[in-house]
């Protein structure tokens, strides 16, 4: 149907229906976990049982310990940051240098190499885990076997859980700038030699601006996959627990309005960067 044509009575309350059920089903559930946040009772779902600040400010010392005195919940949150911090350099970083490798050099398997890396993206996350579990289990016994060499990091623990997400948001990461750096119009670089600039020079003031966009992309889901990960992280962590298995945790012993807490400064934090990241996206094409 084209669309500049007038669309039947029907058709177009369907259309309405359909749009506010779409919405209604990404966005209810959020709501709710919002509003009961504020719930004065002690379980984290409905009926309302009145307004309360106390699952935020609760003291340690109350039967109603809120989120800011909830050290070990706040614990997690750090390790979580920890976490996707490091995830999100590694991955930047080497996705940045597989998609230079992947436009800029030719070389026999190229293309195997390509689709290779896209397996972690298809592999369980938990199988992952434990693939990786393994593998560095291994590795460290049989170093303490023959050398009596004691790899902590190959061990159940923060190591290893930046190990074990690294090897799958880094392929989003290569995939977000190869495809800003395929668009990359690569005479503006001989120009630039050609007035006597440096490798570096036109790496630092070329290309790498131009990419600027995709850097920042790659990092923000990168951060956010990382702090949101749990089937892999589940698998590989050891004393210190992140976020999601933390909340796992408290899910299984009993939950509690504190869990919508997290969740509500979760979702406000990540609307936060999504219209920061929106904003800085529309000033660079104004400027452009």
């Amino acid at each position: 149907m084209i669309a500049s044509l007038p669309r039947p009575l029907w058709l177009r309350i369907c259309t309405v229906l359909y749009a506010l059920a779409f919405f209604a089903f990404l966005f209810l559930p959020l709501v709710i976990v919002a509003v009961f946040a504020f719930n004065d009772a002690p379980y984290p779902a409905p009926p309302w049982r009145g307004f309360t600040l106390d699952w935020f400010t609760g003291s340690a010392e109350s039967t109603r310990r809120g989120l800011f005195s909830d050290r070990a919940m706040l614990g997690s949150i750090w390790t979580s940051m920890v976490v996707a911090s490091w995830v999100t350099l590694l991955s930047v970083l080497v996705g940045t240098a597989n998609a230079f490798l992947i436009e800029r050099t030719q070389f026999r398997g190229k293309q195997a190499l390509s689709l290779l890396m896209l397996a972690p993206l298809v592999i369980p996350g938990v199988i992952l885990g434990i693939s990786i579990l393994a593998f560095a289990s291994r590795i460290a016994n049989l170093a303490d076997d023959l050398w009596g060499l004691e790899l902590e990091f190959l061990r159940p623990g923060l190591p290893l859980v930046v190990l074990g997400q690294f090897s799958y948001i880094v392929s989003i990461a290569t995939l977000t700038i190869t495809a800003r750096l395929k668009r990359f119009d690569v005479t503006l670089e001989e120009a630039a030699y050609n007035l006597g600039a440096s490798r570096f020079a036109v790496l630092w003031t070329i290309t790498l601006p131009y990419l600027k966009p995709a850097l920042i992309g790659s990092a923000a889901i990168s951060f956010l996959m990382s702090f949101e990960n749990f089937n892999t992280t589940l698998m590989l962590v050891g004393s210190d627990a992140p976020l999601t298995v933390m909340m796992y945790g408290r899910m299984r012993e009993g939950a509690t309005p504190v869990l919508n807490v997290v969740s509500l400064l979760l979702m406000l934090a990540s609307a936060v960067l999504a219209l920061t990241l929106l904003r800085g996206s529309t000033a660079n094409q104004t400027k452009g």
